[in-house]
């Protein structure tokens, strides 16, 4: 292929060559790059072996015609299929279960995301690379002119900021910064990445600053001159947001009282599922012991992960 794409750029076209000047180059062509007899000789003796390809690594999909979707997660889960052990990720691996997408995990990091974060999808019939910011998007495409139900509801939006916001900033908190969890975050996100101990602590570092700077910039005490991180106002405020989202649950099945859990539900799950499933192995879980306090959300977990899980 190179080298016709080569020759496409040295050579004239045809009809601009004659017969004579082709003639001419072939004469110069095979004067100057001619392999010496003896030379000829051994490569004849010796003709050249073309070697298998190597074999894809265990941990590749099989199936290649198959949805792919890239997700914090161990390799022992990904093969068996179990939630991802990151919010973000679980909420959209639940959300294609929900939508009765087929698809398979395999672990994956951010370096190796087209967005620089996870999770992000492969489609499997095209091979479109599809980032987590557009998996609703694509998710509603391929529902083939069955049309996906929105939740019409004006309290949305005031809902799911209770989990981008304070669920969320004590999520960070309790994983990233509180010391007793300090294993529980080397397991699942700095021991995969390098086994050499100046490493880890680097990377160690890089997560927790991040984890602090996330917090601040939702914290609405803290401010630039005062930069504060106070443990108990983000419990407190994480326990009035599990607190609120119960009440709104009330006894129904799912959120809004939607007859089939949607985007919502998936979110709520994703946060459920880390806090009080057997997945996680905290030390350090005042999270969990909130959503335990209220049975709605308990049998929403429960709901969610027998039928998808």
């Amino acid at each position: 292929m190179f080298s016709d794409s080569y020759s496409q750029w040295t050579t004239m076209p045809n009809d601009d060559t004659t017969e004579e000047q082709a003639k001419d180059k072939r004469s110069l062509y095979d004067t100057l790059f001619s392999i010496p007899p003896p030379l000829k000789h051994i490569f004849d003796r010796t003709p050249l072996v073309t070697y298998a390809a190597n074999e894809l690594p265990s941990r590749s999909p099989k199936n290649r015609n198959r949805n792919i979707l890239h997700v914090f997660t161990s390799p022992e889960d990904a093969r068996n299929g179990r939630p991802s052990f990151n919010p973000a990720c679980l909420k959209w691996q639940t959300y294609l279960k929900i939508n009765g997408i087929d698809f398979a995990t395999v672990e994956s990091n951010n370096h190796a995301s087209p967005s620089g974060s996870l999770p992000f999808l492969i489609a499997g019939e095209t091979g479109e690379v599809v980032a987590g910011n557009k998996l609703k998007r694509w998710v509603a495409a391929q529902k083939k002119g069955e049309k996906t139900k929105e939740v019409e509801d004006v309290r949305y939006e005031a809902y799911a900021s209770l989990l981008d916001q304070r669920i969320r900033r004590a999520w960070l908190y309790q994983l990233y910064l509180h010391p007793s969890n300090a294993s529980l975050l080397h397991d699942l996100y700095i021991r995969s990445c390098s086994s050499n101990p100046f490493v880890q602590m680097t990377i160690a570092h890089q997560l927790r600053s991040a984890a602090t700077s996330e917090i601040l910039k939702s914290n609405p005490s803290s401010s630039p001159s005062h930069p504060t991180i106070d443990e108990a106002e983000i419990m407190r405020d994480a326990e009035e947001a599990f607190a609120a989202l119960a009440e709104m649950l009330g006894g129904r099945e799912w959120f809004f009282g939607v007859e089939k859990p949607g985007i919502f539900d998936a979110s709520v799950h994703a946060y459920l599922e880390l806090l009080i499933g057997e997945g996680m192995q905290w030390k350090e879980n005042k999270l969990g012991e909130m959503v335990k306090k209220y049975e709605g959300l308990m049998k929403h977990r429960e709901g969610v992960k027998e039928m998808y899980f």
